[in-house]
């Protein structure tokens, strides 16, 4: 009768063993809290929005399992290589250490690995049949409005349209700079928002300023101050309608429709409009003797370059500029924003080297806006048919600084 009893004992004791090792007593053990946790996953550092782990955990080990095999995030054959383990183990390149997300990373990863190991030892659970689609946990929105709320395409983003625009507004808000650090001693660091890179720049604008409303972007105070709608020290740098206005407003935009979950499909994200890579450059342009009726007029230039193997020029512009034209002075200027075809050689040395223009022949397409740019309007394109007012071509060496202007005489612009 003692034989017996022990025995039963051991046999009960060697099943509760190999249970604890089962992959729905894992799951209760390890996965649940994770998806009962009020706490962001590690998701959220480099997804802004649309994406947290919590997406594709149900309330069963079986349906979590099996949801996450029907997508090809788990490696049966080579459970540690599970692409649902790779993107846990994804960081923020551009993000300042983070111990409290680092250890919820580590937990994360130890917790799904251990789990994912145990279900892939069990073949009846390996060859259960595939859920429904409508059985599969994912995240809500498709995996184009996931993909765009990454950090890194805000951060692309961010480096067309705001990076490359910073010269119209750099020297008194970039730390260091001469004419930055009596206005940093009046105002304080938040003079400043300009830093060494793109991502410190959009990191700090987006968590240590109020530059950015998010429930009206048009009333963003990162367009106001250049429109002197609020008071701004450096006057008027923007003007409705214009490169830097658009650039600034459309990524704002962007951005708040992100975090607002204002993006629903595909059909929602903003459209691509622009094959080509804009840097920002301390080049000056400048048109003088402007005629008396371009006076106080928003002008904007679009530069193209002679290929000389081509014998001809350059199918896509080279470089772009705007402002208003001084009425009184008779004279345009104003830095240029260069481009570069995505992909091409152009784009990867000025990427390494920085941008710059090469001396030769070049051509200025002359456009006025006489009526100026409605705020419903804001984000309009030119009418080429009615706004071109000529065309001229120019020699340069093209040097970086104020003092070293490239220019054209307005007469040597062939008139519409």
């Amino acid at each position: 009768m003692h034989l017996i009893f022990l025995s039963f004992i051991s046999l009960t004791g060697a099943s509760e063993t190999i249970a604890a090792d089962s992959p729905k007593v894992v799951f209760e053990k390890r996965i649940l809290p994770i998806f009962k946790s009020p706490n962001p996953s590690s998701c959220t550092e480099c997804h802004l929005a649309n994406l947290d782990i919590k997406n594709y955990i149900l309330s069963t080990s079986e349906k979590t399992f099996l949801s996450m095999r029907d997508q090809g995030l788990v490696d049966m054959k080579a459970p540690e290589k599970s692409r649902i383990l790779k993107f846990i183990l994804m960081k923020d390149t551009n993000s300042k250490p983070n111990i409290i997300l680092d250890k919820t990373r580590d937990e994360e990863l130890k917790a799904f690995s251990e789990w994912i190991n145990a279900c892939c030892k069990d073949e009846a659970l390996i060859n259960m049949p595939k859920l429904t689609q409508e059985e599969l946990g994912r995240p809500e929105k498709p995996v184009e409005v996931v993909r765009h709320a990454r950090k890194d395409r805000l951060l692309e983003s961010f480096e067309q349209n705001i990076w490359a625009m910073r010269f119209r507004c750099m020297n008194c808000h970039t730390s260091g700079h001469p004419d930055s650090v009596k206005l940093q001693k009046e105002h304080g660091d938040r003079v400043t928002w300009i830093k060494k890179t793109p991502a410190e720049t959009m990191d700090y604008i987006l968590t240590k300023t109020k530059l950015i409303d998010l429930d009206n972007p048009e009333k963003s105070l990162l367009l106001l101050k250049p429109l002197n709608e609020v008071k701004h020290g450096g006057g008027k740098k923007f003007i409705i309608g214009d490169l830097g206005y658009q650039s600034f407003r459309n990524w704002i935009e962007d951005y708040a429709r992100i975090k607002g979950g204002k993006y629903k499909i595909a059909a929602d994200l903003p459209k691509q409009s622009n094959n080509q890579t804009q840097f920002g450059t301390e080049l000056w342009f400048k048109i003088t003797n402007t005629p008396a009726d371009w006076g106080d007029k928003l002008l904007f230039t679009t530069i193209y370059m002679w290929d000389e193997k081509l014998g001809n020029w350059e199918k896509d512009p080279i470089a772009v500029s705007d402002r208003m034209v001084w009425g009184k002075g008779k004279i345009w200027q104003h830095t240029v924003t260069v481009m570069a075809p995505k992909g091409s050689a152009r784009e990867s040395i000025w990427r390494k080297s920085g941008p710059s223009l090469a001396p030769g022949k070049y051509k200025v397409v002359v456009q006025l806006v006489k009526d100026g740019v409605s705020a419903k309007a804001w984000d309009a394109k030119l009418d080429d048919k009615t706004t071109i007012v000529g065309t001229g071509e120019f020699k340069a060496s093209w040097k970086t600084g104020y003092g070293q202007m490239t220019s054209i005489d307005a007469a040597n612009i062939t008139r519409k």
